[in-house]
């Protein structure tokens, strides 16, 4: 049986073909898309009809190249959502978590649920975009659009509703909503009913396998699977929650996994949440994961302080339709080219705080690390290789500090940090990171959340029996690399 993985993040998406070989996972990139935010209404949002245009071009190509998938399955990034009116059609903008209209709103919440006893319920660490706040802010500055809809789908599960016409709310993209009981696994009514939200927006959840039906028969005639079967098959559809399916942990090892990509997240997969004081104190969070498991763990800025920088370097804006910074007058710059300027710069001395909300989605990044750096009483970096340098060295001395947190909280000792996604790549910051932490460190697999999404589908129709049976075909298949010094 041939899956394909549907895998959009925040800058770009892939179409990844995968099957079973000889115990082996094998698979194929069969198409690839940008994804950048856009202006609207005067917020940064996503453009959902692009991304759905995108999957089907994903699809025909899929059928150009011979192969049409028995199964599909989307993941995303977490929180954002779209609202559908009573016909199932959209109702206002997908704004982006990174949209400032949230920037007040958890002063708002705690006059109306204090967090303390909304993470006792929920486990999900407060950050300024969580779906809970978004839908605050939504309340009070557009509330027409509130009034109008009938139901609130997050993006990956809006994205499979265009693929088969079955509305689904699944499980570990809903625990990031702030609105769904860590124990329980529901929607927390008292915490809709508290917040003034109607329960008709959501739907039951559904746990990651869920199969939900066939393509409709107009996608079908449109991207060329006329006459075939195609099983639309939930994954972990958060992309943390794939990409930590996919991580090379053994049975029985107490280890941490970091999910390096745009955002950096780095926890410990365990069999019950943890929703204590200590870990509210320290703003860790419990996602959901497949097979009743949690991420605890921590999320915080990752890559796209680098990712910023190469594309203010390159004078490119990351909104569709916003003025990119002033560029300098230099050739393009690549991630490797920029990775080299801070290994040149690797002495510089200054450290920031990486998680500032300055860092969320300023207009220059640059200007911000400079400004932070100064604040912080240290050196100024006065060129691109030394703002890197502060970067790499800041993101490095955070993921220790996460590292002795989750230890401190969780009581357990872990000997080794598993690095998956595309971050793993990156062996300046993997280096940086062992020598902070004192652990062996694993590098890989890249394609960890697609790798993810494909195990689950193929776990759903029967290619592997478990999780651990599907982890040692992925071992097996996409070694890992320890990281030396």
């Amino acid at each position: 049986m041939e899956h394909l993985a549907i895998d959009i993040g925040a800058s770009s998406g892939r179409h990844i073909l995968g099957f079973e070989e000889n115990g082996r996972i094998v698979m194929r990139e069969i198409y690839r898309f940008e994804n950048r935010q856009v202006w609207k209404n005067g917020h940064r949002c996503w453009d959902v009809a692009h991304l759905v245009g995108q999957i089907k071009e994903g699809l025909k190509a899929c059928r150009a190249l011979g192969h049409v998938p028995d199964t599909i399955g989307i993941d995303t990034w977490a929180v954002d959502y779209v609202l559908l009116d009573q016909n199932g059609e959209l109702v206002g903008d997908a704004v982006s978590y990174r949209d400032s209209r949230t920037e007040q709103v958890p002063g708002i919440a705690e006059n109306i649920v204090p967090f303390a006893a909304l993470y006792a319920k929920c486990g999900i660490q407060q950050q300024p975009f969580n779906t809970v706040y978004q839908l605050l802010s939504q309340q009070r500055q557009d509330p027409g659009v509130l009034e109008k809809a009938r139901r609130l789908l997050l993006i990956p599960d809006y994205l499979h509703y265009c693929l088969t016409g079955q509305m689904a709310w699944e499980y570990t993209n809903a625990t990031t909503t702030s609105l769904v009981g860590a124990n329980e696994k529901t929607w927390d009514t008292s915490l809709l009913r508290a917040f003034s939200l109607p329960d008709g927006l959501f739907g039951p959840i559904s746990q990651p396998g869920t199969v939900l039906g066939d393509l409709l028969p107009s996608v079908k005639r449109e991207v060329g699977f006329d006459g075939h079967r195609v099983q639309v098959v939930l994954p972990a559809t958060h992309d943390t929650a794939s990409a930590f399916l996919a991580a090379p942990i053994l049975p029985g090892e107490t280890s941490l996994v970091l999910s390096s990509g745009t955002w950096s997240l780095l926890g410990a997969e365990r069999e019950e949440p943890l929703c204590s004081e200590n870990a509210r104190l320290h703003n860790f969070t419990n996602e959901g994961g497949a097979f009743g498991t949690w991420r605890f763990l921590k999320n915080s800025m990752g890559l796209w302080m680098l990712q910023s920088l190469r594309r203010e370097a390159n004078g490119e804006s990351y909104v569709k339709g916003e003025k990119a910074p002033e560029r300098a007058a230099t050739d393009a710059i690549s991630f490797a080219a920029l990775c080299d300027r801070a290994q040149r710069e690797i002495d510089f001395p200054t450290r920031i705080d990486p998680n500032d909300s300055r860092f969320l989605a300023p207009d220059s990044m640059g200007d911000e690390i400079q400004k932070a750096c100064r604040e912080a009483g240290g050196p100024v970096p006065q060129n691109l290789g030394q703002m890197a340098a502060c970067v790499y060295h800041s993101l490095a001395q955070d993921y220790a500090r996460v590292v002795r947190e989750i230890a401190h909280i969780t009581g357990d000792t872990y000997h080794t940090l598993h690095i998956v996604g595309g971050g793993s790549r990156d062996v300046l910051l993997n280096t940086l990171t062992k020598q902070q932490t004192g652990l062996t460190v694993t590098a890989g697999p890249v394609e960890a959340t697609a790798l993810g999404n494909l195990v689950m589908q193929m776990i759903c129709m029967g290619t592997f029996q478990n999780r651990e049976e599907a982890r040692a075909a992925a071992r097996r298949s996409f070694p890992v690399e320890t990281v030396n010094e």
